[in-house]
């Protein structure tokens, strides 16, 4: 087992990335390692299973297997589009914000944890299924195009493999996970450098992280 999948210890952040991440002092105290493998879906195969079109998402599900809150960002907010893009220093408003949002998240998921159904945060089924979107025709062929471009890329035929993976983006630039892929294909650090920031300055007062409602329905 690499180390990177399962590691000894926390990974270690430096202030300007707690900020960022919304991880404050008490949140980032309580960080352990994990007790279990951590994949790598290389294929994006749960990231269609579940629609899942961003970092970091979530989905909550419990013992039976049933989807109790539908993808969502986990905690994540637009508040880091205050940062310095230099430094990826946080304006303290900026950082106070995305700490809010992360231990909010953080607080919601402990409190199903310990209550189960019983969890004002716990979705019923039937608000559950209203929340989950299903696949379009219009993402099928986006997914189509990115899977063609992975198997071509794997085998050493980028430059075949790129018009499909711009065909993919193009068809779905709400799915940020491909465009982050494609940047770091064409260049290792492109995903978070000028070219993915201008896609986000792009959106103008449309959201990147869709805003979690946490509130549920009386069951």
């Amino acid at each position: 087992m690499r180390d990177f999948i399962r590691p000894a210890a926390p990974t270690e952040m430096i202030p300007e990335m707690r900020d960022l991440m919304g991880w404050d002092t008490e949140l980032f105290s309580r960080a352990g390692a994990p007790a279990y493998p951590n994949l790598i879906d290389e294929k994006h195969v749960v990231a269609e299973l579940y629609n899942m079109t961003n970092v970091p998402m979530a989905v909550w599900i419990d013992e039976a297997g049933r989807i109790v809150r539908p993808a969502e960002a986990a905690g994540a907010s637009d508040s880091f589009r205050s940062m310095d893009r230099a430094t990826f220093k946080m304006t303290p408003e900026g950082a106070t914000r995305s700490k809010a949002s992360r231990t909010a998240y953080v607080n919601a998921l402990r409190d199903w944890v310990a209550k189960g159904d019983q969890s004002a945060y716990a979705l019923a089924p039937a608000e559950a299924a209203s929340r989950i979107a299903g696949p379009s025709p219009t993402d099928a062929l986006s997914s189509a195009n990115f899977r063609l471009a992975q198997y071509l890329h794997e085998r050493g035929h980028t430059a075949e493999a790129m018009p499909h993976f711009l065909e993919a983006r193009r068809l779905c630039p709400e799915r940020w996970h491909y465009l982050r892929q494609t940047l770091e294909i064409e260049e290792l650090g492109k995903g978070s450098g000028p070219e993915f920031f201008a896609a986000i300055d792009a959106l103008g007062e449309r959201s990147f992280y869709h805003p979690v409602d946490l509130k549920a329905s009386p069951k």
